[in-house]
């Protein structure tokens, strides 16, 4: 049975992100009636930073050679490591059971939000592969960081997810979807390309309900 993992990270109770993924979302379980589905809201529901006890396992899963997430829990040991692995395990299994994992990421400060960062740190592990999962990514930004335009090359947050993706999990089935100039709706300066974060954010939408019935 096929199943969906939908996590939000956008500080924002409504906002272009979120409306994004749950255009995906719907138009995802819609077109799987009886799929799984499972939603975690990370700014909500922070996750915390990793520490020691976090390297610690990760400094045993690379001495013994261990990969696959099966034999993870074979290197908690310490009191330490057995509270770190209590905040992992549960993270880690909602990606594992996933087929789709879609991730509402608004970009802040050329990146992405910090609670999705912390997600990322607790659930990645050396040479992990979840090859064949698919991933969508339903972004949104305040200015345009399109191909060709001044700000491309500061656009940390696509590239760095693509990179992230590819790097650490094997995954280049990824879609990413965005709504760009946002502020144009609070920026006095960018009200003249209001139409165009209209047209964008229509255009992501209707990207967000089409990649929703194929994926």
């Amino acid at each position: 049975m096929s199943h969906l993992l939908h996590l939000d990270s956008s500080a924002r109770s409504a906002s272009f992100s979120r409306e994004l993924s749950a255009r995906f979302a719907g138009a995802w379980r819609a077109a799987n009636p009886g799929a799984a589905y499972t939603y975690r809201d990370l700014a909500a529901d922070p996750v915390p930073p990793i520490g020691q006890a976090w390297t610690e396992i990760c400094d045993a899963l690379l001495q013994a050679g261990i990969t696959d997430p099966d034999g993870y829990a074979s290197v908690v040991k310490t009191p330490e490591q057995r509270e770190a692995w209590a905040v992992i395990e549960p993270l880690l299994a909602e990606l594992l059971a996933a087929d789709v994992v879609l991730i509402g990421a608004p970009m802040y400060n050329f990146s992405i939000p910090a609670t999705l960062k912390l997600w990322i740190d607790q659930v990645t592990f050396p040479k992990m592969s979840l090859a064949g999962k698919a991933f969508v990514v339903a972004g949104a930004r305040g200015g345009t960081y399109l191909p060709g335009t001044p700000r491309e090359p500061v656009d940390h947050h696509e590239r760095y997810l693509r990179d992230f993706f590819a790097g650490h999990y094997d995954v280049r089935d990824v879609t990413f979807l965005h709504s760009e100039l946002t502020n144009a709706l609070v920026d006095p300066r960018l009200s003249p390309r209001d139409a165009d974060r209209i047209a964008s954010r229509e255009q992501a939408l209707l990207g967000a309900e089409k990649a929703g019935r194929g994926v």
